[in-house]
């Protein structure tokens, strides 16, 4: 199934794409980053990285975080953070609707199977 994925840059070193934006709606499921992490496939660290570039990214922090008691730290999203995935879902459903015909037409001239060589 082809799917058309934005990545935002908003210069050469800050970036918001689909695998922040989908790690962030993890953790709002999750309620952790360990969770969220795990659900993903990824490491604590490289999920705790992730986030932490994101915050640092934008004035206003995306998630925030609780340091662990008995039960384990826990990680909430900022209304920050809702919005900017509500921002960021609506600008790919934008998109899609944009440029659904023009993707149809890239479909509609896929070889049938895989050619080896060129890319």
């Amino acid at each position: 199934m082809t799917r058309l994925t934005i990545r935002i840059d908003f210069d050469g070193e800050r970036h918001v794409g689909h695998g922040k934006i989908r790690l962030i709606e993890m953790v709002a499921e999750h309620g952790s980053i360990s969770g969220a992490a795990r659900a993903m496939g990824m490491s604590y660290r490289r999920a705790w990285l992730l986030l932490d570039e994101v915050n640092r990214m934008f004035r206003e922090p995306v998630v925030e975080t609780q340091l662990g008691g008995k039960g384990g730290g826990n990680a909430r999203l900022t209304e920050f953070g809702k919005g900017l995935v509500e921002l960021y879902r609506a600008i790919e459903t934008d998109m899609g609707r944009n440029f659904s015909q023009k993707i149809a037409q890239l479909e509609e001239r896929l070889a049938t199977e895989k050619r080896a060589g060129n890319d």
